[in-house]
């Protein structure tokens, strides 16, 4: 019998390393939560070392955190970039009695893992667990019935996935129609289910875990605890038997440090085998063992799926599933590395919640892929912004009504709002399942950005606004991916853009604005590469963005007070724009990461009405983050490439210390006249260098950090600040 107990649990795996190595036959084995997976591993199979090898691979790591590998993220179903820190769905008729989480980590890859390694073994025995390499039995808690569920049949990888379903950590499953939890809050010591079901000659017992201790009056989680879990039988139920109880340093969720637990679980248990070799009278060699292992394995080894059903509460026709998963002819085969592909893009929609799956074995030797799945509520609540110790604090909120069936549609409605900037953003979009889907987006946005005269802090006032940005543009754009982590996406749209601004830094109350207005059309196509680790601050992963435009437009100048001009004038401006980026984390391990991040601009842009106009109008280089927060001149031009290094020292997985440092060079530079018309400088005048320094802690609500950014250029070069959140924007419309 193996105990529940968490990253503690995986001690077993060495208790059965240590047994075998000594020829002691294991003819049976139950297992509750984290001896449920050790236990159901074994009984598949699994050989102790190959169990030990899983659990202290990346995957297993990743399993434990929530998270998937780079390759199973599905870039054309992630939202673009924004402010959100946190985020809330919610149903139409329900505001919070369905609203709070119910688990603490996604487990979509941890479902998917226990599918292809225990699933599939389970459904070639017919689901017999009395038919597996060793029979074997689990246990989960029935929260309704207030009584253990002990597991003989069914699907393995459902029931060892409910006997490891940790209260608030997992999401809860159900098991025909019964929703189950740990197995340990009712029998984290399946030894009565050992005696009873199997009735052995003698019994081995693996426990790392006890009874909570009684509850206090000042201690919440005592109190939560005893109400969930009752009391368990640490004794062996016969006399026939002996307790192996490995004492080791680790905890619960310390999922980081299994090898340490594997190492006690086996020193521990060493002491005991002589003791239990006297009570036995036969053994088993590690080549027999063996040799039956891999005959058992050959019946797995290749696996395939031919078709796919789902069962969805609340609605029963969900054919955007399946259309997902299998093309429309019937005749279809999906590998194990097919299948994986797909079912994360599929998990990727962010219409759908949470999907169990499980496999069936039909009559020719495939299998049918079953998903359990559980639509999204149809509202999500997204807050966050900047909050900045410089006056360019945002907040932002989002609002997004989503709905599957058929189709998958979203309608999304945003908002930044602060004194620096503010946009609205309404986003309507609409995908029809496929293979290789495409989606196509209706949306409206106006942005707004008011830079100003000085870099005061968040304590000083601020002078006059002498640079007012505003824009607002609605179009169409076509997406659709190129592979999981690459898309392409087709845009064209309509513009108003209106910039307000003076010609001399002298101005007063009482001079008027230059207003320059332009509106037109325009029409790009994009690539995007993305498999950074977060959407800002990120330590590994790579980038790369291709970005072609053409824009036409009718530019409006109306002279202010400190206008050189003193009439009204009107041109037409049409241009063909060549943007790319390339980030790379060329070196990462856990305390550095190295990164390389270059931009370039190709730019046919001719100038307009005047020199600040013009200025206004050409594309800026801001690779670090806060420099969209400041308008600097120096760094904009209508070609122009940069190119720096990221690099990044983590004390922990989440608080880096990191070094952000760029070269740039204009190819040409915007230069005035003495009559205040624009001009181009000769070739590559003009480079200058921007740099910053940060400790950035990334929390689940957005990162914290301190900042000294370098502007050399800059009366005043060197600006600290402190922020919470993301220097996040809308698009801009053609900048």
């Amino acid at each position: 019998m193996l105990s529940g107990g968490g990253a503690t649990g995986l001690v077993h795996i060495g208790v059965l390393k240590a047994l075998e190595e000594r020829g002691i036959p294991i003819d049976y084995i139950t297992g509750t939560s984290a001896g449920a997976l050790v236990g159901s591993m074994y009984a598949s199979g699994y050989s102790p070392e190959e169990i030990e090898n899983y659990v202290l691979s990346e995957n297993f790591q990743l399993m434990t955190k929530g998270k998937l590998k780079p390759s199973q993220r599905f870039l054309y179903r992630e939202n673009d970039d924004d402010g959100s820190m946190i985020n809330f769905s919610f149903s139409i008729d329900s505001l919070l009695q369905k609203s709070l989480p119910t688990n603490f980590i996604t487990s979509s890859f941890l479902d998917f893992e226990m599918m292809r390694i225990l699933g599939v073994t389970g459904a070639v025995c017919g689901n017999d667990f009395d038919s597996l390499f060793v029979p074997f039995r689990c246990v989960a808690s029935d929260i309704t019935n207030k009584k253990s569920v002990v597991f003989a049949k069914g699907n393995l990888n459902q029931a060892v996935r409910a006997s490891m379903t940790y209260p608030f950590y997992f999401n809860p499953i159900r098991v025909d129609g019964t929703l189950l939890f740990d197995g340990g809050l009712y029998n984290n010591f399946p030894a009565d289910v050992m005696y009873h079901e199997f009735d052995p000659d003698f019994i081995i017992g693996s426990n790392v875990s006890g009874n909570a201790a009684p509850p206090k009056e000042n201690d919440l989680i005592s109190q939560i605890t005893n109400m969930l879990v009752t009391y368990s039988d640490f004794r062996l139920p016969c006399d026939a038997g002996i307790m192996i109880e490995p004492k080791t340093s680790i905890s619960t969720f310390e999922f980081g440090s299994v090898e340490q637990a594997i190492k006690d679980g086996y020193n521990w248990t060493i002491h005991y085998l002589d003791s239990v070799q006297l009570h036995l009278s036969r053994s088993i060699s590690k080549e027999e063992l063996e040799l039956k292992r891999k005959e058992f394995k050959s019946r797995t080894a290749n696996w395939e799926v031919t078709s796919v059903s789902t069962n969805t509460i609340g609605r029963k026709n969900l054919s955007y599933v399946r259309k997902s998963l299998l093309r429309a002819r019937k005749d279809e085969v999906l590998s194990a590395s097919k299948l994986e592909k797909r079912y994360f893009r599929l998990y990727a929609t962010q219409q759908i919640d949470f999907m169990f799956p499980t496999v069936q074995r039909k009559p020719d030797s495939t299998f049918n892929l079953q998903l359990d799945v559980r639509k999204a509520k149809e509202l999500k609540l997204d807050v966050g912004g900047h909050f900045s110790s410089r006056p360019v604090n945002t907040g932002y909120i989002g609002l997004t009504y989503r709905s599957v069936g058929k189709t998958a549609s979203s309608l999304m409605a945003s908002s930044y709002f602060g004194k620096f900037y503010g946009s609205a953003k309404l986003n309507y979009t609409f995908e029809l399942p496929a293979i290789f889907p495409v989606s196509v987006s209706a949306y409206f946005v106006m942005n707004r950005w008011d830079y100003f005269r000085s870099f005061a802090t968040f304590f000083e006032d601020v002078q006059p606004s002498f640079l007012v940005q505003n824009e607002m543009y609605y179009g169409a754009k076509f997406t659709h991916p190129i592979g999981n982590n690459s898309k392409s996406a087709f845009d064209g749209r309509f513009f108003n853009l209106a910039d307000d601004y003076y010609q001399n830094s002298s101005f007063t109350n009482k001079d008027t604005s230059d207003i320059t207005r332009f509106d037109g059309v325009s029409g790009s196509w994009e690539f995007l590469q993305n498999s950074l680790n977060r959407k800002q601050f990120a330590n590994s992963g790579h980038l790369f963005q291709v970005k072609a435009r053409y824009v036409y437009g009718k530019e409006t100048s109306i002279p202010g007070s400190t206008s050189v001009n003193d009439s009204i004038r009107t041109k037409y401006h049409s241009w063909i724009s060549l943007k790319a980026e390339l980030q790379s984390y060329v070196i990462t391990n856990r305390y550095f990461h190295l990164g390389l991040h270059g931009r370039g601009v190709l730019n046919s842009q001719s100038l307009f009405s005047n020199y600040t106009a013009s200025l206004l109008a050409m594309s800026s280089f801001s690779p670090i983050p806060d420099a969209e927060t400041f308008f600097l001149p120096e760094y904009r031009s209508p070609q122009h490439i940069g190119a720096g290094v990221n690099l990044v020292f983590s004390a922990t997985s989440n608080l880096d210390f990191r070094f952000d440092g760029y070269f740039y060079q204009p190819f040409v530079i915007l230069l005035k006249n003495p009559d205040g018309t624009p001009t181009y400088s000769k070739p590559f005048k003009g480079d200058t260098y921007m740099a910053s320094a940060s400790a950035v802690l990334n929390t689940f609500v957005g990162p914290v950090r301190a900042t000294l950014n370098y502007f050399p250029k800059q009366v005043n070069p060197f600006y600290f600040q402190i922020s919470y959140g993301y220097v996040l924007f809308n698009e801009r419309a053609i900048r």
